[in-house]
């Protein structure tokens, strides 16, 4: 018997605040122009005052429940990538945990920044795989909004607020590129190249901090990046670019987004964009455009679908999947 993790329920939650280009230009020096035409965004959510990661989280964990006919009972375990934390400790997913009414079953956060979807939904599959759990919540939620530096034009356009969720389960499948669930998995990173994408507080500094970029420098290694780890992927499954119905990349920029479906031999028509409406919601990119493209009715049962990331780390990966 094979064992697969099959996504049997999606949801996401975005905050009711919509953020336009033009609100910026008030604080620094920039245009609705300049910002879509360098990185595709048009709008984003900002999280309202007091409303913490953990409230999103549990609002798309809530949603990909009802998708899927779960209750908080029916889940072993809550896994929530995220680098905006409620607070140090404890774990945003154990406040979801919490949230939820869940007095069964564990809880931890992973962080890998905007890969950290990518490497919860791989740490939940080898759960799975494992026996260690038969369904898993798995969340992306953030609240980028609150590590920006107003002054900075560079940076502080691009993100935005949001959460996504799945329930992954375990079922019963062939052994072949046939069977739903997830079918492979390519997780990388490289501490070298910290210094391009990172935010400059902690608890070794005492604050938060702000993000910091070299746009240029992530520019590059995420095309090369993201369409090798997405080639490794497909291979190691036994699979081509012909066979992708949908790539659901994460949504930082839009020029990086078909560059890489480019290298990729994939056409946009096949690539889920959700980056005009979000901005870079960091881990939650890929889950809320996941629940946005089953809305749509884009992403249908037996799609084979390719997800892939790179955030702060530098860290980087990708899963190939049918839905």
């Amino acid at each position: 018997m094979t064992v697969r993790s099959v996504v049997c329920g999606v949801g996401h939650y975005l905050p009711e605040r919509v953020v336009p280009n033009a609100e910026f230009e008030a604080i620094v020096e920039t245009s609705d122009e300049w910002i879509r035409s360098r990185t595709g965004i048009e709008t984003r959510h900002f999280a309202a005052e007091g409303q913490t990661t953990s409230d999103l989280a549990i609002r798309a964990a809530q949603a990909a429940l009802d998708a899927g006919g779960f209750t908080p009972a029916d889940i072993d375990a809550v896994v929530v990538a995220t680098s905006t934390p409620d607070l140090t400790f404890p774990s945003t997913a154990t406040m979801v945990q919490a949230g939820l009414g869940m007095a069964q079953g564990f809880a931890f956060d992973l962080q890998a920044v905007c890969a950290g979807f990518v490497y919860a939904l791989t740490t939940a599959d080898a759960l799975i795989v494992a026996g260690r759990a038969r369904r898993v919540l798995v969340i992306g939620a953030e609240t980028f909004s609150r590590l920006l530096d107003w002054n900075d034009r560079a940076t502080c356009v691009l993100f935005g607020d949001g959460a996504g969720a799945l329930v992954l389960e375990a079922q019963e499948g062939t052994g072949t590129t046939a069977d739903r669930g997830i079918l492979s998995a390519d997780l990388h990173s490289d501490g070298r190249f910290r210094d391009i994408l990172y935010a400059d507080g902690g608890p070794s500094t005492g604050e938060t901090g702000h993000v910091r970029m070299h746009g240029r420098e992530v520019f590059r290694h995420a095309v090369e990046k993201l369409a090798q780890t997405a080639h490794t992927a497909l291979e190691q499954a036994g699979l081509g670019p012909q066979d992708i119905d949908w790539i659901v990349p994460h949504q930082a920029n839009l020029r990086i987004i078909a560059a890489t479906a480019q290298r990729m031999q994939v056409p946009m028509e096949r690539v889920i964009l959700t980056v005009a409406e979000h901005g870079n919601t960091s881990a939650a990119s890929i889950p809320l455009a996941l629940s946005i493209g089953v809305a749509r009715g884009q992403i249908r049962p037996g799609d084979l679908v390719v997800t892939e990331a790179i955030g702060g780390g530098l860290a980087w990966g990708s899963v190939v999947l049918r839905w």
